[in-house]
């Protein structure tokens, strides 16, 4: 239906949405990829101490969550999801196709990366993340544990990212040495 709302997760939205939702699934977006390219200075950072978060970077495609939400719903969802993704604007609001699991294709709301703006940490090396990433806390809590919230969820999802489980790895040994 073309009234339908739907809201892609990429990052905390598939383990935390944080609104009512009629229907959940499975999604991917092509043309954006799933990177901590984001500095966190308000989530998972400080301005004295920025960690990463996720963004939706160019290129690739992105496996994450869909959800549909009713329309009765949709202007207080739509207002919690400006407030939680854009403390500091660091994403566009846009809408794109996604194809769910059960081979339908929908328009969703996506917020996407912002190349543009200041906190666009674009291409790091896995060793520059785990630095930013290991000691960093912000309003939401430790990045580590981002971090791993989100390895632990792609697993039940059954996706295997071998970079993001690498680099966990990697940031738990430095907070264990730190």
């Amino acid at each position: 239906m073309a009234s339908e709302r739907w809201v892609f997760g990429y990052g905390s939205l598939m383990w935390r949405p944080g609104f009512p939702f009629v229907e959940r699934r499975g999604a991917t977006l092509h043309g954006r990829r799933r990177a901590f390219c984001i500095y966190s200075v308000h989530h998972r950072g400080t301005y004295e101490r920025p960690g990463l978060v996720l963004g939706l970077a160019p290129g690739g495609a992105c496996r994450g969550a869909a959800y549909r939400v009713d329309e009765a719903d949709w202007a207080q969802t739509y207002a919690y999801l400006l407030e939680r993704e854009q403390p500091t604007e660091t994403y566009i609001e846009a809408r794109r196709f996604i194809r769910l699991d059960d081979g339908r294709r929908v328009e969703s709301l996506c917020f996407l990366s912002d190349v543009m703006h200041a906190q666009w940490a674009g291409a790091l090396s896995l060793e520059r993340q785990a630095e930013l990433i290991a000691g960093a806390k912000g309003l939401s809590g430790r990045n580590v544990d981002y971090l791993r919230d989100l390895v632990d969820h792609l697993r039940e999802m059954r996706v295997r990212d071998a970079g993001m489980e690498r680099l966990l790895t990697m940031v738990e040994h430095r907070e264990a040495a730190a």
